[in-house]
């Protein structure tokens, strides 16, 4: 009896064990040259490997035992586990590496090697190797075993995460339109959206919607490739061996069978975060994220993967605190920006928006502007690096000029004196001779340098004399490219036609102007979110108006910018007025703008949070006044409270915007929470600004007029209703005066009677 009960407590100790498997390949080249001899896995983030920020998003979450399931560099990422602080003896997780077969060339290839090695004994937790989240994984987890207990064809949980339409960390390369049932949030139908050329028309099926009459369609998630599966999961890909991408074929596959009846479900994130580092874009914007603390505790001042320890400094400024960063007096470090241990920058150097790895120097006068320079990196005096990431042990002599969406491999030489163009890619010279067993694993890479090299062109540019870089070309055709490269390189040729924002591979620029094709481009994105009937998420609108304080109207433009993505997510996740109002005035510090400007973006993101109802009437008055209870103390909490301010901030927003319409319901709802009282409008009221005067002839000022005209009647209201109470007031008191009038005639009778009774 006693060996029978131990074994049975032994099995039951393993069932609650959780499992994850990473799949550290990235299985696309979106990264080359920087991945040629490195995984993906491994590229620094924030000076972090992507693999430790996916050890802490899983440790974070309480997973127990990790498997990591890796083709490319094996030997690199085995190393790399073995530094890892999750590694040691009481860490509380077990981390096993997975050699997988070279026929190993799509996810779906890793998920059969998965089944085939029976490395999983129940439901566990599936990610990529370049997931940085805090979501809670664990409670999605229970939701899925939950929901298992009643359904046991609930193969697949999928996490998303809300993000509006346009939020810089979602991937228009990797979007999709998700069908999900209201109440039960089943998946119903996945189909992907190709960024370019870009999807407009989404195909649901007509049975869906025959047989769920309450669906919502979204095309507003990030999806944060976080799957909870069961043990079956791997098995289906053994049985479909078409099955190769995990979206567009097994998540489509597996909706669209009618032989497999198995059901998907989505967990809609509403806190946390959660992003993949999918393409160049999404690595810049996730690095802004982590410096900006969206991905709070993930942290570098507090919850470092790599271990390192950093200040934070104000305007989200961190150095390392080791004591080894030298900084010229004259150097200038500006807001989100990181620096790594024993690295020097010198006088009259610049570095914005950048993060600078260990043991890196910048040479005096050098500027670095919004880019990623990775360890050991030397930037030579007079050098201009914008928008590009440097790999490791470069260097960049003296006046080189890097132009934006630069890649640059590791222990390339470059200069002096040299001009990168914009979007090149470059990798160092393969030595001859080298036997470094690395390199002999990995033929594939050697073959491509090779065929890269002899395609070598030395007048085709200055690279410097003791240069040892090779030139990439833009659009590298190969037979192993899946369908997301073909639409990467597809895009990459039109760069310089469609602007920075036209591409994955483009850094995106929250403070720069947007071209025609890019408002083109927000115009189709709209049409395809009207004709599937998906309500886009808006955006706060800038103001045209000057800017009086002698602010620059780019760092206004990125100011608001900042400000409407920070709302975007406080409205998304539901933080409370408190927080978000925190985060408004670190961002007016960090940014040295005025009040008003603040107050003005403020107002426009929560004008543009209410949804315009068709038929208008009781269910748009419902939906302001849902919408200012919630967020219109917000107004009041950024800094200061100028009431008059905010009306003209109303005004001047909905005069710009669609929302005119809506401007008297929504200074009603204003009024009637407290955060404008009556004295404020008949003040604004007055005001020669409110009425457009001065203002040139045209569109805005004819709705500016119109805006006042509703002040106008809302102001005579008050007055009918102050005159209704005067006259009441006079009422009771007459009312009052007359039954003090009887009641001395009732106590006069009274004396009169008693005089009576007593003769």
């Amino acid at each position: 009896m006693a060996p029978k009960s131990n074994a049975g407590k032994e099995i039951g100790d393993e069932a609650e064990v959780l499992q994850a498997v990473i799949l550290a390949d990235s299985f696309n080249k979106r990264f080359r040259p920087l991945t040629t001899r490195k995984p993906r896995c491994l590229l620094p983030i924030c000076n972090a490997p992507l693999l430790d920020w996916t050890f802490e998003s899983l440790a974070l979450a309480g997973v127990q035992e990790i498997f990591v399931v890796c083709r490319s560099h094996p030997e690199q990422i085995k190393a790399k586990i073995a530094e890892s602080r999750w590694s040691k003896p009481g860490s509380g997780i077990k981390i096993v590496p997975i050699l997988t077969a070279k026929e190993t060339f799509s996810p779906g290839d890793a998920m059969r090697d998965i089944y085939t090695r029976g490395l999983v004994t129940g439901d566990f937790v599936l990610v990529m190797g370049d997931l940085v989240s805090n979501i809670r994984i664990d409670e999605v987890v229970k939701v899925h075993k939950e929901r298992r207990k009643t359904n046991k064809d609930a193969i697949m949980t999928m996490v998303v995460k809300e993000s509006g339409a346009t939020h810089r960390t979602r991937s228009k390369a990797d979007a999709a339109v998700f069908v999900l049932d209201s109440e039960s949030s089943e998946c119903l139908h996945y189909q992907p959206v190709m960024g370019y050329p870009p999807t407009k028309v989404a195909s649901v099926p007509r049975e869906i919607l025959v047989a769920h009459p309450d669906v919502e369609i979204r095309n507003d998630f990030i999806d944060c490739s976080i799957d909870i599966c069961s043990v079956e999961v791997p098995s289906l890909f053994q049985d479909n061996f078409d099955y190769l991408d995990i979206r567009r074929d097994f998540v489509h596959g597996v909706l669209t069978s009618d032989l497999l009846m198995k059901n998907i479900y989505c967990y809609v994130a509403k806190d946390g975060y959660a992003a993949r580092v999918q393409d160049t874009k999404s690595y810049e914007s996730i690095s802004k994220d982590i410096l900006s603390r969206w991905a709070f505790p993930l942290v570098p001042d507090n919850n470092h993967p790599a271990g390192h320890l950093y200040e934070h400094r104000r305007g989200n400024k961190y150095i390392d605190k080791d004591g080894t960063v030298v900084l010229a007096r004259t150097s200038t470090v500006g807001n989100k920006c990181l620096i790594g241990s024993s690295t020097e920058v010198s006088d009259n150097a610049q570095i914005i928006s950048s993060v600078i790895g260990q043991h890196c120097f910048i040479g005096e006068g050098a500027i670095i502007d919004n880019s990623y320079v990775f360890s050991g990196t030397t930037i030579g005096p007079g050098c201009v690096i914008e928008r590009s990431i440097i790999g490791s042990d470069v260097n960049i002599k003296e006046n080189t000029h890097v132009d934006k969406g630069s890649l640059v491999g590791d222990g390339v030489v470059i200069g002096p004196n040299a001009h990168l163009e914009a979007f090149s890619r470059l990798s160092k010279r393969r030595e001859r001779g080298n036997t470094n067993q690395e390199e002999e694993e990995d033929e594939y890479a050697d073959s491509e340098e090779e065929e890269v090299e002899s395609a070598q062109d030395s007048t085709t540019i200055n690279l410097g004399d003791d240069s040892n870089a090779i030139v990439w070309p833009p659009n590298t055709s190969d037979e192993d490219e899946d369908e997301d490269e073909d639409v990467e390189n597809n895009k990459n040729q039109r760069f310089m036609r469609l602007g920075d924002s036209a591409s994955d591979l483009a850094f995106s620029d929250p403070g720069s102007e947007s071209s025609d094709e890019d408002s083109d481009s927000s115009d189709e994105d709209s049409e395809f979110e009207t004709r599937l009937g998906i309500l886009p998420t808006s955006s706060a609108t800038s103001l045209s108006l000057d800017a009086p304080d002698g602010s620059s109207q780019d760092a206004i433009a990125e100011f608001q910018n900042e400000v409407r993505l920070s709302l975007e997510r406080a409205f998304a996740e539901g933080h409370s007025v408190d927080n978000a109002s925190v985060e408004l005035k670190t961002l007016r510090m960090a940014s040295n703008v005025p009040l008003s400007r603040v107050r003005e973006s403020v107002v426009a993101a929560i004008v543009d949070r209410i949804q315009i109802i068709e038929g208008s009437g009781v269910p748009q008055r419902q939906e302001i006044a849902n919408v200012i209870s919630r967020w219109g103390p917000l107004i009041d909490k950024i800094g200061g409270v100028d009431a008059v301010e905010t009306i003209s901030a109303l005004q001047a927003h909905c005069a710009s915007s669609d929302r005119l319409l809506l401007f008297g319901q929504i200074l009603a709802a204003l009024y009637q929470d407290d955060i404008v009282e009556e004295n404020d409008i008949r003040e604004w009221h007055e005001s020669p600004t409110s009425q457009g005067l001065g203002l040139l002839p045209g569109t805005r000022t004819d709705n500016i007029k119109k805006c006042w005209e509703v002040g106008s009647r809302m102001i005579q209201q008050f007055d009918e209703q102050d005159d209704d109470e005067e006259s009441g007031e006079d009422e009771d008191s007459d009312e009052d005066s007359g039954e003090d009038g009887e009641e001395d005639g009732e106590e006069d009778d009274d004396s009169e009677g008693s005089e009576e009774e007593s003769d």
